[in-house]
């Protein structure tokens, strides 16, 4: 390309780069001048081609480059590209001044022609040098522009996942917030309805005592009556006596009245006793542990449990067994709960060994027992000990016992081996609660699947 040609090209070079600038920066008012200086150049580069028109088109040329440069210059909205333009500065003032000093001095531009052209020469390369640098500028400055684009259209996407993860924590919260309100309002309507099963089971093992409870009294009371019949007839003959003068009968038979009414004394505290023993089974726990003779405790409720069966089927016998540790005293619990406890263990004893009795009667198969229907004997036995600070009460029989499959359930509230409508599966698991947590105690099981079962209870003694 011939070095004429090179005013021509810079000229595209630089109305082009204000052109795109014009574009991307949305500047209307230059865009379309700066396309209209795009033709102009090209139009010259023709005419140079062309039509050879070298001297005159680089004069127009240095018109038009000078003052695409002032105007330039002179604009607000395009001072950003003026270290771009200033790159053209030197190229031009060394042109116009080579151009002027051959029109005019050509003597002495013919004699330094060669400092001229290198001069040229050397403005290209700055402006090679500057526009290269620009160049670099500009794209390390487009690589952290798309880097700042991209974080913050990173951060962008992370404000706005914030904001979605927010709303999803809201409405998270808020459903848990209700299903924990739900599940509180569950919870406590579970409580009461628990209060309200176990005050039932409560409730139903007094029903069941009923008729114990009627037989206990009735014995006591005939005694009573008895002794008091014999006691007036007494009291008849002793007046016959004294008004026959016959002392030492009177005296006689005032003692025979003295141990009728320590009799009636002894079995009308008896009665006393067993309504109370029921009174305070019945009513709700106040949770005070109290000295308890646990003997006399387990004693009543065992004649209690076994007749309260008998008023069920009149049919059912069982031998009843104690053996109750003498130097046991009293100890600290709460008899209406653990009385509660012993009578539950009582009842599903008799319970056990009463049908056991019906299957062999009817010859059905009882899985691991050896016992031959004829020599079967019902017994349920009760007995006391007293062990290095605690206290052992243990309910054995000698019923079906406990199948393996339950053995791990039995505890569990609403757990029955009983048939439906025989049972509500409450009654092991509340006296556990009793046993374990109102008496820090422990209650244990030992089973021997169709020979029977052994509850043990052991209390600390404080």
């Amino acid at each position: 390309m011939k070095l004429s040609l090179i005013p021509f090209i810079l000229s595209f070079l630089l109305s082009q780069r204000l052109f795109r600038f014009s574009k991307i920066n949305n500047h209307k008012q230059w865009e379309k001048w700066f396309g209209y200086a795009r033709f102009f150049t090209m139009f010259l580069f023709a005419a140079e081609v062309i039509l050879s028109a070298s001297g005159t088109t680089r004069w127009i040329w240095h018109i038009f480059l000078v003052s695409l440069l002032l105007f330039t210059f002179q604009q607000k909205e395009l001072r950003t590209l003026r270290m771009f333009l200033l790159a053209f500065a030197p190229y031009v003032a060394v042109s116009i001044l080579r151009d002027f000093t051959q029109v005019i001095l050509t003597n002495f531009y013919n004699r330094w022609e060669n400092y001229f052209e290198n001069a040229v020469m050397l403005s290209v390369i700055w402006l090679a040098a500057i526009l290269f640098s620009q160049y670099r500028q500009n794209k390390a400055a487009e690589k952290e522009r798309l880097k700042r684009q991209k974080e913050d259209e990173i951060n962008r996407a992370i404000a706005i996942r914030k904001v979605e993860l927010e709303g999803l924590v809201a409405e998270r919260t808020t459903e848990i917030t209700k299903q924990k309100e739900e599940l509180v309002k569950a919870l406590e309507e579970l409580k009461a309805t628990q209060g309200q099963l176990i005050q039932s089971e409560k409730m139903a093992s007094l029903g069941e005592l009923t008729a114990g409870i009627a037989h206990e009294i009735q014995n006591p009371l005939n005694f009573v009556n008895n002794f008091s019949e014999v006691s007036s007839e007494l009291l008849d003959e002793m007046k016959e006596e004294l008004e026959a003068g016959h002392t030492g009968e009177v005296v006689a038979l005032a003692g025979d009245i003295k141990q009728n009414l320590e009799k009636i004394i002894h079995h009308g505290k008896r009665a006393d006793g067993i309504v109370k023993a029921m009174l305070q089974h019945s009513r709700s726990s106040t949770g005070v542990k109290e000295p308890t003779d646990i003997n006399v405790l387990a004693d009543e409720y065992l004649r209690l449990a076994y007749h309260g069966l008998r008023a069920k089927d009149k049919s059912f016998n069982a031998a009843l067994k104690t053996d109750f540790d003498d130097s046991l005293g009293k100890i600290n619990v709460v008899p209406q709960e653990m009385g509660r406890v012993i009578l539950n263990l009582l009842t599903n004893a008799f319970y056990a060994v009463s049908e056991k009795k019906k299957q062999l009667e009817k010859n059905i198969p009882v899985e691991g027992s050896q016992t031959e229907p004829e020599s079967y004997n019902p017994t349920v036995l009760i007995s006391t000990k007293k062990l290095k600070g605690k206290v052992e009460i243990k309910v054995s029989d000698n019923g079906n016992g406990i199948p393996k499959a339950a053995m791990e359930k039995i505890f569990q509230p609403f757990f029955t081996t009983k048939p439906s409508g025989k049972g509500t599966g409450l009654g092991l698991s509340m006296s556990y609660e009793i046993v374990t947590k109102a008496h820090e105690g422990e209650l244990k099981v030992e089973n021997n699947e169709g020979e029977g079962a052994t509850f043990t209870i052991i209390l600390p003694v404080k």
